[in-house]
């Protein structure tokens, strides 16, 4: 029975490390994490057990790694956890299309803590049917499957292969750079030292044309056997292999350098601008995001006033509110009119009553006069 250890070699990975600690390459860590799933369920014989008895199509590589369609990965990925706890030795019902995916994610991450492994994130990741989540899940089962079934990695065989021996001396094996620089030099040198005759020159040209055209009506029709030009190419093969050792102070190491790390400096240069780029981007998102906040809200306060007035204007109380205000007035001005009446019967009264009472001092003040005028 394989241990913990030999099963997760392939499967190993840190789950509770955050986006920061786990570095650049956490972002394919899942396609991975996929491929190395996908054969561990090609060991446990998937689609002979899991697949066929529901009629589903095998996994490519990165099923699970790429959202396609949620119903069918979520419902495929419920079919074969439910089908690796089986595996693992855990009874286990297969979920139905119909179930409840609360229901089902909770079972399957009862089981996977039963494993004892980790669970340090919420069971809502796992409804998408995709993601580093889902893989983890099933690579986790597949592993304890694996388990269970007694399974153990082992080292690969590689086939062995008999090389010829040959037996090749080193001076005419290998020739080095610097033995043939010295070589074109001096045949460079020799050639300036001679002198050069036209007259011999223009002969030996024609000679060698004359040859040439022989030797090409000669070669129409070749005479030499198949089996024995096989025989000396590999005879003669050996010593044209050519071996340049390279130096690490020839200038060719340097320059072949500099283009690799300018080529680093290029690429490093356009991730750079790229990322400012998207700085600016998302700065200038930011501000007008805010500024499109602001006028919203405007925007609402002048909908709220305007329905308001609306309201206020098809709405027939303040007419009502008139016809009563013109009503009490109506009233009050009656009580005015009547007041004003009393008023001026009050006044009338007290002229007339001031009236008399002046006419009879006057008759009194008369009639003393009179009366001792008469004695």
């Amino acid at each position: 029975m394989a241990d913990e250890a030999g099963v997760g070699r392939r499967g190993e990975r840190p789950v509770e490390e955050g986006p920061a600690e786990r570095g650049p390459g956490a972002a394919f860590h899942m396609f991975v994490l996929m491929e190395d799933l996908l054969d561990k369920l090609k060991l446990l014989s998937y689609e002979e057990e899991a697949l066929r008895r529901h009629n589903m199509r095998p996994l490519s590589r990165h099923y699970f790694a790429l959202p396609t369609n949620p119903g069918e990965q979520f419902f495929m990925f419920c079919t074969l956890a439910a089908w690796l706890i089986t595996k693992a030795g855990r009874p286990f019902e297969q979920p139905q299309e119909c179930d409840d995916p609360n229901a089902v994610i909770s079972n399957v991450l009862s089981e996977l803590r039963s494993f004892g492994r980790p669970v340090d994130f919420p069971p809502s990741k796992l409804k998408a049917g995709c993601g580093e989540q889902v893989c983890y899940v099933l690579d986790c089962l597949a592993e304890e499957a694996l388990k269970h079934t007694g399974f153990s990695w082992k080292r690969p065989a590689y086939p062995t292969e008999e090389l010829e021996e040959e037996e090749i001396t080193e001076d005419d094996a290998e020739l080095t750079l610097n033995k043939l620089e010295e070589d074109v030099a001096e045949e460079e040198s020799d050639n300036e030292e001679n002198y050069i005759d036209l007259n011999v020159l223009k002969a030996q040209t024609y000679r060698s044309d004359m040859n040439e055209t022989a030797k090409q009506e000669e070669i129409l029709q070749s005479t030499t056997d198949a089996a024995e030009w096989n025989l000396e190419v590999e005879r003669v093969l050996p010593q044209l292999k050519v071996t340049v050792r390279t130096d690490n102070k020839d200038w060719r190491i340097h320059v072949d350098q500099m283009h690799q790390h300018k080529d680093g400096i290029d690429s490093s240069l356009k991730e750079t601008r790229a990322k400012e780029k998207y700085q600016e981007g998302s700065g200038g998102v930011t501000e007008r995001s805010r500024v499109l906040s602001e006028i919203t809200e405007v925007l609402e306060k002048v909908k709220q006033e305007t329905e308001e007035k609306g309201s206020s204007m098809t709405d027939g109380a303040p007419l009502v509110k008139i016809k009563q205000a013109l009503t009490k007035l109506k009233q009050e001005t009656t009580q005015m009119d009547i007041q004003i009446g009393v008023m001026e019967h009050t006044l009338l009264q007290s002229k007339l009553k001031e009236k008399s009472n002046m006419t009879r001092d006057m008759h009194a003040t008369m009639i003393p006069e009179a009366t001792v005028g008469a004695y």
